[in-house]
C-alpha cells in the first residue's frame, strides 16, 4: 500500500502555507515528516487527513483519492484532544464507537491496548489524575483501538520517561512490522533516524529535500573518515606529520577524530597506515552526517541546499 501526496498547495487569505509538495510512503515502513514550527507540517497532516483540502494537488492511496471510509487513518496529535474530566474507558469506548466499531470489538481493543501499555488500573480513572506520560500513553491508545492503516504520530514521544518512551518505541517498531503506514513528525532526530527508511524535510512550505535516509547519508563526501581510539591524539600527531600527502585536515568532535582525506580513494591506505602503526583503535569509518546536521542544513537561516559538506 502506497499513500502519495502530489503537488499540494495551500494557502490561507494571502498566507501561501504550502506549495508544491509532493512526498510517498508506503506500508511496512515509516516516513519522518520533518520542519521547523511554521514549516506546514500540520496542515500537510490535516490535507491527509480530510480536516481540509488543499487548494490544488492530491492525496491518493495506492492512486486512488484516499477515502477515510475505506482506509482508517489514527492520528496521534502533539496537543492532547481527550477529556480531561472524564473517566478514560469510558471516552475510548465512544471514540471507537465514532470510528464505527463495535461496543464488544471496541472493549477487547481497549482491554489489548490497556494491557500492551501497562495502564489497567486507570480504566476508570479520569484522565486528569495521570501523570503527562501516562496522558500520552492514552492518547496514543485512542488513535489505535480502530486498527487503523495509516498512523500519523506527532511529537509521540512528548512526555515520556525513559521506561516508557522504551515501551513506545516497541509498539511504533510493532506497527511497522505489522504493514501500516506510519507518519512519523518529530524534533527529536534521534527517533526519527530509529525507526524512520525515509524523510521529507519541510522548510518554508517546501519540501527541500526527502528520500532514504540511508541514501541521502550516503551522498555526502566520502572522503572524510572518523576515528575512535584512546590515543586520538597521537593519531592527529602522526597523520599530520607523517601522512600530509593522504590527509588535508584533522579535527576533534566529542571522542571522535575527524580526517579529511585529499581524495576518496585515500581510505586504504590510510587505515593500512594507522594499522601498521598498531595503534590501539576501537572504531574506524567514512564520516556520515547525523540526521540532525542534515536538517540544521537544509532549514537553517543561510539554507545552502545546493552544497554538501
Amino acid at each position: 500500500m502506497e499513500l502519495s501526496v502530489s503537488e499540494i498547495t495551500k494557502s490561507f487569505g494571502e498566507n501561501k502555507v504550502l506549495e508544491g509538495v509532493n512526498f510517498k510512503a508506503t506500508s511496512g515502513s515509516a516516513l519522518g515528516l520533518l520542519g521547523r514550527n511554521g514549516a506546514g507540517k500540520t496542515t500537510t497532516i490535516r490535507i491527509i487527513m480530510g480536516v481540509f483540502p488543499p487548494n490544488s494537488g492530491y492525496v491518493t492511496v495506492n492512486g486512488r483519492p484516499l477515502d477515510k471510509d475505506k482506509l482508517s487513518v489514527g492520528y496521534l496529535p502533539e496537543d492532547r484532544g481527550l477529556y480531561p474530566k472524564h473517566v478514560i474507558g469510558e471516552q475510548l469506548i465512544y471514540l471507537a464507537r465514532l470510528r464505527g466499531m463495535k461496543a464488544k470489538d471496541a472493549k477487547a481493543s481497549i482491554a489489548h491496548w490497556m494491557k500492551r501499555l501497562e495502564m489497567q488500573e486507570y480504566a476508570n480513572k479520569k484522565l486528569i489524575t495521570l501523570s503527562k506520560g501516562n496522558q500520552q500513553k492514552i492518547q496514543l491508545m485512542a488513535s489505535l483501538i480502530a486498527d487503523p492503516k495509516l498512523i500519523i504520530l506527532d511529537e509521540p514521544f512528548s512526555g515520556l520517561d525513559p521506561v516508557n518512551a522504551s515501551m513506545l518505541k516497541d509498539v511504533v517498531q510493532e506497527l511497522i512490522q505489522d504493514g501500516k503506514i506510519v507518519l512519523f513528525s518529530s524534533h527529536q532526530m534521534n527517533y526519527v533516524e530509529e525507526f524512520c527508511d525515509s524523510i521529507a524535510i519541510l522548510h518554508q512550505g517546501k519540501i527541500v529535500l526527502d528520500g532514504q535516509i540511508r541514501d541521502i547519508k550516503r551522498s555526502y563526501d566520502r572522503s572524510i573518515i572518523t576515528v575512535r581510539s584512546m590515543q586520538n591524539d597521537v593519531i592527529e600527531n602522526f597523520c599530520l606529520a607523517r601522512l600530509r600527502d593522504l590527509v588535508g585536515q584533522t579535527r576533534k568532535k566529542r571522542d571522535e577524530l575527524i580526517i579529511s582525506l585529499k581524495g576518496p580513494d585515500q581510505k586504504n591506505k590510510l587505515i593500512g597506515a594507522l594499522a601498521a602503526q598498531n595503534f590501539d583503535l576501537d572504531s574506524i569509518g567514512v564520516y556520515e552526517p547525523t540526521l540532525e546536521d542534515i536538517f540544521v542544513q537544509y532549514t537553517g537561516d543561510d539554507m545552502q541546499t545546493g552544497e554538501r559538506v
